[in-house]
């Protein structure tokens, strides 16, 4: 990427590049970033005062630290909160998805609870779900038709549930639609998550769905994590930001994943 086109990237295009090049780097300079992107210090500094509040990378002396981990040490009220925006344009588009009368699988996670917030006007839905705030959050849809709580052992950090009792209950049932996120996904690592214990629960809301929509801001494009759920090619199509990583969309568009830009 030349210098000129990195002078030309939009606020959240720019800080998309910087977590790109913490993830390459582990470390990055604001002298080094200013230069890289013809703006001035004052700018590079705010952008990372910005991410860091994010919990998305550490300030250091001088520049900042790769901390994206701190994300998954925020209470769950926490991670709603952070790209806000960028989820809810996601679940906007994954809500237009959605027919009256499907039955839907929601998996845990800050993305798929916006993505209920935005079926305020489907009617006649069968919603099943891990995530206790989901569940909470249904509750205030009046014109849903059944909402199944999977039953199991409770994360209360995460507020998800997950183990065998789970994966028992959903085995009794099909969906015609998953709407799953995950803490990571990239054409060499798949879908990925940080909690190994709802990684096989996540494996048979796959196989239990006709269509499998993953719902992912442009943060969790290209990235590997602790478990893998399935390959991306397991995947019908992945939802995410403008800004996420082009060369990663790509190689998932030729694993026959569908991509959808928000």
């Amino acid at each position: 990427m030349t210098e000129k086109i990195l002078g030309e990237l939009d606020i959240d295009q720019r800080r998309a590049t910087i977590l790109e090049l913490l993830q390459q780097e582990s470390k990055v300079k604001v002298t080094e970033l200013s230069k890289r992107f013809g703006i001035s210090e004052v700018t590079i500094r705010g952008d990372l005062d910005e991410l860091e509040g994010q919990g998305l990378l550490q300030r250091v002396h001088g520049g900042a630290i790769s901390a994206y981990k701190n994300y998954y040490n925020m209470t769950f009220r926490g991670r709603v909160e952070t790209n806000k925006e960028e989820k809810r344009r996601i679940a906007v588009e994954a809500a237009a998805m959605i027919s009256d009368g499907d039955t839907i699988i929601l998996g845990s996670g800050t993305t798929p609870l916006y993505v209920m917030r935005e079926l305020k006007n489907h009617k006649n839905l069968i919603i099943i779900t891990n995530s206790l705030s989901i569940a909470y959050e249904a509750g205030f849809h009046p014109h849903l038709h059944v909402v199944v709580m999977l039953g199991g052992n409770i994360n209360t950090q995460y507020e998800f549930v997950s183990g065998d009792d789970a994966i028992r209950q959903l085995s009794k049932y099909k969906a015609d639609k998953l709407i799953l996120s995950s803490d990571g996904v990239s054409s060499e690592y798949g879908v990925t998550t940080y909690h190994h214990l709802e990684a096989e629960l996540y494996r048979q809301m796959i196989r239990k769905a006709d269509k499998r929509i993953l719902v992912a801001d442009y943060t969790k494009i290209g990235r590997g994590n602790f478990a893998q759920i399935e390959g991306v090619d397991k995947i019908d199509c992945l939802i995410t930001n403008d800004n996420a990583n082009k060369e990663e969309l790509e190689a998932m568009r030729e694993k026959g994943v569908e991509i959808r830009l928000v």
